[in-house]
């Protein structure tokens, strides 16, 4: 056992500085290439454990004695003056059970796979509709503000119980929510607005109801006002700011792979490949935070009680030899027809993604779709760089100009 590390610490975030959109930034490449479990350090002058091998990742996110509640004095943040204003408004993600289990299963009914199963007439009717409204408009587009945005935007408001006519409100206050340069001034009044606009929405419906999640939860004796709004929050941001990037960077990707591509006109291979782009792109590239609760060994290093560490995602799909396709096609390439069900794109265990079968629906609806609808698409520009968003916890794109 050891815990020492013999490569050089990474500083964590790292930043994006390859240019690619699709791999995690090389420093957690880097590191994960020399062990599964290395020392890392913070913006703020502390220090964590940045795990990167698939066995470890999984092992943090599933053994409780790592523990996920961002009010804990030893918890990783990773950018600089962010830790009390996680910590004041904790959505379930960053709590532990009992706190977790008691906010999750408020919800968790809304997100089940027989629930998202029978949405899907009305995602694809939205879809349609937004494939017809970027047509109308003509070649070439910004296929992220035309297309990628609007589609998770107008669902999760639908399911939620936001008025679509406030998205760019809502669109606005999540990025800088997620930005890694907003500082902790502009993060509180945009969290606060966000908090202050759901909870009067979630007021109003106490007097008219609808058919959503924030009516459901108003109609609760147990709940907070605060907690219905934290709740709301983390489901408004989360569904629409993931899926839309993973739209956008999806077909980037297979527009540069089009022999890829044409296996979405079989209905069969579509989710296989939404499985494999979510496995390969990973979009969480910052990792998961912990805190260990207690002593542990992980990956041959000992990882003490009161200790943070990073669960890396994108480093832990990329194992080669759990993903390394039949044909001999290494992990960090795409490979449609890989069997990539074992991912953890999603997360793994009690705080995995709760929204993870909407985001499939979606995205198997969205990518089929637009390909099928327009045959002819292609990069606008072929040659230039991606516009990637470089100060976002989110890997993702700020415009993709397509044509067809």
């Amino acid at each position: 056992m050891t815990s020492t590390p013999t490569a050089p610490a990474p500083l964590l975030p790292a930043p994006h500085d390859s240019g690619c959109p699709f791999a995690p930034p090389p420093a957690y490449t880097e590191a994960a290439r020399a062990a599964s479990v290395t020392r890392a350090g913070l913006l703020d002058g502390s220090s964590c454990w940045l795990v990167t091998g698939y066995p470890e990742v999984r092992t943090v996110l599933s053994d409780r004695r790592f523990s996920a509640d961002a009010r804990r004095p030893e918890f990783p943040v990773l950018i600089p003056g962010r830790r009390e204003l996680i910590a004041a408004n904790p959505s379930f993600l960053r709590l532990d059970d009992p706190e977790h289990a008691r906010l999750r299963r408020m919800v968790t009914g809304d997100f089940l796979v027989k629930r998202v199963e029978a949405m899907r007439p009305g995602i694809q009717q939205i879809v349609d509709e937004a494939v017809d409204r970027m047509a109308a408009a003509g070649s070439p587009a910004d296929l992220v503000a035309r297309y990628a945005l609007p589609v998770p935007s107008l669902v999760i408001c639908l399911l939620l119980g936001v008025p679509y006519e406030d998205r760019q409100l809502f669109q606005d206050l999540s990025r800088v929510l997620i930005s890694t340069t907003a500082d902790e001034a502009q993060v509180g009044r945009a969290q606060q607005e966000l908090l202050d606009y759901l909870g009067g929405l979630a007021a109003q419906k106490r007097h008219r109801p609808g058919d959503d999640i924030l009516s459901r939860l108003v109609a609760r004796e147990d709940l907070s006002l605060r907690e219905i709004a934290s709740t709301g929050l983390l489901l408004l941001v989360a569904g629409h700011e993931t899926t839309a990037n993973m739209i956008a960077l999806s077909t980037l990707l297979l527009l540069r792979h089009p022999e890829q591509a044409a296996r979405l006109a079989d209905p069969a291979a579509v989710p296989g490949a939404v499985e494999e782009l979510l496995r390969l792109l990973t979009i969480v590239h910052t990792g998961l935070p912990r805190v260990a609760l207690e002593d542990v060994e992980l990956g041959g290093t000992l990882i003490r009680a009161g200790e943070g560490v990073i669960a890396m995602l994108s480093t832990a799909n990329r194992d080669e030899e759990l993903f390394r396709a039949p044909g001999g096609r290494p992990a960090d390439e795409l490979d449609v027809d890989r069997d990539a069900r074992r991912h953890v794109a999603f997360g793994f265990g009690v705080h995995q993604c709760l929204g993870q079968p909407l985001a499939r629906a979606e995205l198997q609806i969205a990518l089929a779709t637009l390909f099928r609808r327009l045959p002819g698409l292609r990069l606008a520009s072929p040659d230039a760089e991606p516009a990637v968003r470089p100060d976002s916890l989110i890997t993702g794109l700020r415009e993709l100009p397509v044509a067809w």
